[in-house]
Parts: structure tokens; sequence; C-alpha cells
């Protein structure tokens, strides 16, 4: 990223925004008609589909289910086209690995688990096109689909991510943010308590700078949930208008 500009003198960034502003958000609910939930997302230039299945009964070893709450089964995996990169192995590798299981920290801390004992909630997440942030994608695409599933959260969980460029937060990182060499984390909010579902940072950063890249990602993960609740309400409005006629 030697020579590129992230930050203009005037305070602008590669992609025109200023530091605080979140990339385009749009979504659809209901993609799929054999899920009990999907959702299509795509924040700025990346975009990812989210399907939910469940709660059913709990597949394989009886071993595996909970007799107080439902087990959470995250699967992430990357388009082979995704990338410019090609990828070998886009599904099942470390990082694949890595991001199913903050997926799955990720709701079992937002959905009411306890309702459904020995059952399981199935969610597979796909990355279609990566642009930077495809953990909030990932997040923030499972929040939609749970919501169409009909499955009961404490509430919405918006992520996003925020990192310094020259001393300036930024929130909601583009690719080329992300890959600048600067600290960046990644933050999944329960907005209206102030809960934090997860909480993940690559680098080190200095403790005087924390609490601005958290207030960045914290007022970014707000502004996501508005934006995800308008998306809730518009789809419930197109499903009462085809029932009703």
């Amino acid at each position: 990223m030697a020579g590129l500009e992230l930050l203009s003198d005037q305070g602008y960034r590669l992609d025109g925004r200023k530091a605080p502003e979140l990339r385009k958000l749009q979504a659809r609910m209901s993609v799929f008609a054999q899920a009990d939930g999907s959702a299509y997302l795509e924040q700025g230039n990346t975009k990812a589909l989210a399907v939910v299945y469940g709660p059913h009964e709990t597949r394989g070893s009886r071993s595996k289910s909970l007799h107080d709450r439902a087990v959470i089964n995250c699967q992430y995996s990357m388009a082979t086209f995704s990338t410019a990169e090609r990828k070998r192995r886009p599904h099942g590798d470390r990082k694949s690995s890595e991001m199913s299981l903050h997926l799955k920290q990720t709701f079992e801390a937002a959905v009411l688990t306890e309702l459904y004992p020995r059952s399981q909630i199935d969610i597979y997440v796909k990355i279609l096109q990566a642009d930077g942030g495809n953990y909030s994608a990932c997040v923030n695409a499972a929040t939609l689909a749970l919501v169409d599933a009909g499955i009961p959260m404490r509430d919405y969980v918006c992520a996003c991510t925020a990192g310094f460029v020259e001393d300036t937060a930024l929130a909601d990182l583009c690719h080329a943010e992300e890959s600048g060499g600067g600290t960046s984390l990644a933050l999944a909010l329960l907005p209206r308590s102030g809960n934090i579902a997860l909480l993940q940072m690559d680098a080190r950063l200095h403790q005087d700078h924390l609490n601005a890249l958290m207030e960045a990602a914290m007022t970014a993960c707000k502004g996501l949930s508005k934006v995800l609740d308008g998306v809730v309400r518009q789809h419930l409005e197109e499903v009462s208008v085809l029932t009703s006629e």
C-alpha cells in the first residue's frame, strides 16, 4: 500500500467518505424459499449471503445436544471468486474455522437459546465479494436471516470495523484501509443494551487510542442498527401486502 493516501488533507478517504461515515448498506430478506431464514447483504463492495435452518433436532451424536439450551452451529466460507486472488480452499482452512468460531460466539450472546433446549440452530454464511469488513457483513447478514427465521434474539447484533490512519479513527474500513498497515478492530454490539457480543483486534494498540477506536466502532454499530431495522420493517410491509392480496 506504499504511496497510497488513505486520508487526504481535507479529511476524505479513498472512496470519498469522511472518517466516521459508513459505507452504503443494502439488504434483502427471504432470498431462499427452502431455508427457515435467509438474507443477502451488501456493505459497500463486500457482499454476503446468510442462511438459517432451525431450530431442529440435534444432528449426529446426541452428546452434542444441551439439555437447557440450543446449540448454535456456524459455518463461514468464501466464494472462490470473492477476491482477486483465487483461493484453493475457500472453506475449511484455518481462517474460515476461526471466523466460524467468532460467529458462533457472537450469536450465542444474542440468541435466546434457552427457549429451545436439546435443539440446534444452523447459520451458514458465505462471502460472495470481499472488500473489507467480512466479519461485519457476515454478522449483519446473519442477524437479518435469524429475524427472517423468527428466532428470538435479545437485540439486533450489529458489527462494524474501525481503524486508525494518521491518528484519525475511521469507521467501517474497506479492504485498502484494512491492509494499510494500521491497527483495526472488529466489534459486534447489541445496541440497545450496549453489551459487546465480540471484540477482536489483531494488532497492538496504545491504550490512549483504545477509547477513540471503540467509540468510533460503537457509534457505527448504532448507526447500522437503524439501517437493519429499516430493512426488517420494509420486509414486513412487503410481506403484509402480499398476504393481504
